[in-house]
């Protein structure tokens, strides 16, 4: 009890304004605080039911995850009535935070576990290129599925036509958009054996790829207690440690990626009620009252089904647009995945981290494993559901009860394995089945292959490693999606010498984006100008997230050429005459355009922005071990490695760990970005248990009773 209630003190007084920010999120309650311009934000969130979902959760915990997290609320609402300065976000909305509970705490896991799902988009986005006149067979060709998956026999594709249907899934993809709160685009983890090792025993790497933002996601901390002497990244917010290791293992987590969301087309009977399994069923209707600031209250009628919410009531619906509901694990209320977390922080072997596995719902991860035994480990997990054979999981799919979810795969049946042959195990994001494998976890994954790749050939081109190797692999910019188009620009012929000459110059380069790098922004710049090659079938302006897409249609042609007037090898060499000329004759390093913005959710559009925000020049791009995810149209990097850690079971005191940003959520404050140098320049903070420096002591007294009269 002692150790989770100053764990939340200890939150609190660092990072009260985004425990409050993120808790507001996930409860819909931002228009209390912000005004209208918070209401359809609210609105969207309150109908997807995040805080009923949280609720519900917390009430079918077991005794001692509920225990962990009462404790933690203890502290942070101790915190709050010993009338601490309000940080300076909350005193600029001159709002008081009041009172926490345990659904508070859970609401944001909650929101995590959304933020890390995205199969709703992908069906989304099918969805409306259908109703834009697609053939599937296109589709398929622009979206294609993950290398060695195949569509299911007779996979059922839902008929759309029409304005409307297309308009209600654009709007829904721009609200999805717009209420993602880390856009997780990418994790890498590996592990590796003593045989792989210069010391004989096991590393652990892991960087994890979220939002980039300030304050920092993640706050670093060492738990001691009874029964616990666990160090890592904690979530402001949550109890525990999230990634790290105890005196007995080391674990590290990337998004599984599985296939845990389903839209559904619903046959309404009219406004209240829907058809389902022959019967018409009415919708169930509950009532949320949005309190918004400056403004009276709006209340929204949300409907629900044996699915889950209609979420399309989030946007206006056109005339003849279908309803749709969506089925999401992380709606069902019995989720244990905080009890799987207090136990993996004690875990002690293989056995036990396992058996805590078994009580992960949400979101699916890939866990890899070591322990000072010298054993080493891969585990799935999460709550996956079955479907029938038609049942893809690409497109949404008819409401009527026969294409509902047929149970989940059993814990014990989901991918793992303990000292591989190899001497190593590494997941980033991709595709995590072998071949007879028999459950369908998804057909698209999380990421393209190249980021695994360049990994694991890393890994297998030096004899053995240490931590220095581990942390440059984590650092590693080359990019293998340079290598499958150096083929293109091998054969295409550029019209202009500017653009003859480069292309000869980025033959012979080797693809390492790094920041210093000129031929990064060139490659870059080409490949950005290439995506947009089905912008009119797509509606889209870039279709840079479809790698295969464009690399198929560059090596063997493709209709969106044809429709050019042109072939497209003459496209590519056209594409890079027009960058270049935008470029100029000396086009400028990689990081002067390719910054990573860490950006404060409240300030950033204040004129306090310039002492909250950060900018960094940063190497990497989509698709390197050291990703830099940028928007297409203006280069800038919102999406990267926000914590990484290096752990060596030989000398576990020496292992490394680091995050984009720092402890502190006071942007006055020396603590609020000061590891940034250390991340850019690939540095890190020792991982240590034991021995450190103590700058400041809190010491936490039991409350006494007033004495009675």
């Amino acid at each position: 009890h002692d150790l989770f209630f100053a764990q939340g003190v200890v939150h609190a007084q660092d990072r009260l304004w985004q425990m409050e920010f993120q808790r507001r999120i996930g409860a819909g309650r931002l228009a209390e605080i912000l005004g209208p311009e918070a209401l359809d934000r609210d609105r969207y969130l309150r109908t997807w039911g995040f805080y009923r979902a949280a609720e519900a959760a917390y009430q079918r915990l077991g005794a001692e995850a509920r225990a962990a997290i009462d404790a933690y609320v203890a502290g942070v609402n101790a915190y709050l009535v010993s009338e601490p300065p309000l940080p300076l976000e909350l005193r600029l909305l001159r709002h008081e935070p009041g009172p926490w509970t345990g659904p508070d705490v859970l609401v944001w896991a909650k929101m995590m576990a959304y933020n890390l799902a995205d199969n709703r988009r992908s069906e989304l986005r099918r969805y409306r290129l259908l109703a834009r006149g697609l053939s599937p067979e296109r589709i398929a060709a622009l979206m294609p599925l993950y290398p060695g998956e195949q569509m299911p026999e007779n996979a059922l594709v839902p008929r759309v036509t029409g304005f409307s249907a297309g308009r209600q899934a654009e709007d829904l993809l721009a609200a999805d958009a717009a209420n993602r709160h880390h856009l997780p685009r990418a994790s890498n983890n590996w592990v590796l054996a003593g045989s792989r090792t210069k010391h004989g025993r096991p590393l652990l790497a892991n960087d994890v790829h979220l939002g980039m933002q300030l304050p920092a996601a993640w706050h670093l901390m060492h738990l001691q207690g009874p029964g616990f002497d666990v160090i890592g990244a904690t979530l402001p917010g949550l109890p525990l440690v999230t990634i790290g290791r105890n005196a007995h293992i080391a674990w590290g987590v990337t998004n599984l990626a599985a296939d845990v969301e389903d839209i559904y087309l619903l046959d309404e009977t009219g406004p209240e009620g829907y058809r389902y399994r022959g019967v018409d069923r009415p919708f169930e209707v509950r009532e949320e009252v949005i309190r918004v600031r400056g403004a009276d209250p709006v209340v929204i009628r949300v409907r629900e089904t044996v699915y889950g919410p209609v979420i399309s009531d989030v946007v206006p619906n056109p005339e003849g647009a279908p309803a749709l509901a969506l089925r999401w694990v992380g709606h069902d209320p019995d989720d244990t995945t905080v009890e799987a977390f207090l136990r993996i922080n004690q875990a002690r072997n293989w056995e036990e981290f396992r058996a805590a596995l078994t009580s992960y719902v949400v979101p699916g991860q890939n866990f890899v494993y070591a322990d000072r035994e010298g054993h080493v480990g891969y585990s799935a997990s999460g709550r996956l559901p079955k479907r029938r054979l038609e049942h893809s999981g690409l497109y949404p799919v008819p409401g009527d009860g026969g294409w509902d979810w047929e149970g989940y795969i059993p814990a014990a049946e989901l991918p793992a394995v303990l000292d591989p042959e190899e001497g190593y195990a590494a997941t980033a994001n991709h595709r995590i089945t072998a071949p007879g494998y028999p459950h369908r976890l998804s057909l698209e994954w999380g990421a393209e292959p190249y980021r695994v790749r360049r990994i694991v050939e890393l890994i297998e081109g030096r004899r053995t490693h240490d931590l220095r190797s581990m942390a440059a692999l984590q650092q590693d910019t080359v990019s293998l999606l340079f290598r499958e188009l150096r083929p293109v620009l091998k054969a295409m012929r550029p019209a202009t010498a500017s653009a003859r000459r480069w292309r000869l110059r980025l033959l012979v380069w080797d693809g390492d984006t790094a920041a210093d790098s000129v031929e990064s922004t060139v490659f870059h710049a080409w490949y950005t100008a290439l995506s947009t090659l089905p912008a009119d079938e797509t509606g889209s302006g870039h279709w840079d997230r479809y790698p295969r897409y464009l690399i198929g249609a560059l090596r063997d042609g493709d209709p969106a050429c044809t429709r050019r007037g042109t072939s497209c090898l003459e496209f590519a060499a056209d594409v890079l005459d027009d960058v270049l000329a935008e470029l100029g004759e000396e086009p400028p390093p990689w990081g002067a355009l390719h910054q990573a913005h860490l950006n404060h959710a409240l300030l950033t559009h204040t004129p306090l922005a310039a002492m909250s925000d950060r900018a960094l020049s940063a190497g990497g791009g989509h698709y390197t071990v050291n990703v830099g995810w940028f928007s297409p149209e203006n280069w800038v990097m919102h999406h990267g490695p926000t914590y990484r850690q290096v752990v060596d079971m030989a000398d576990p005191e020496s292992s490394l760990f680091v995050m984009a940003g720092g402890q502190s959520g006071n942007p006055l404050a020396p603590g609020y970005a000061d590891q940034l140098p250390r991340w850019q320049g690939g540095d890190y903070l020792p991982m240590r248990r034991n021995g450190y420096a103590v700058e400041h002591e809190l010491v936490l007294l039991p409350a006494r009773a007033e004495p009675a009269d």
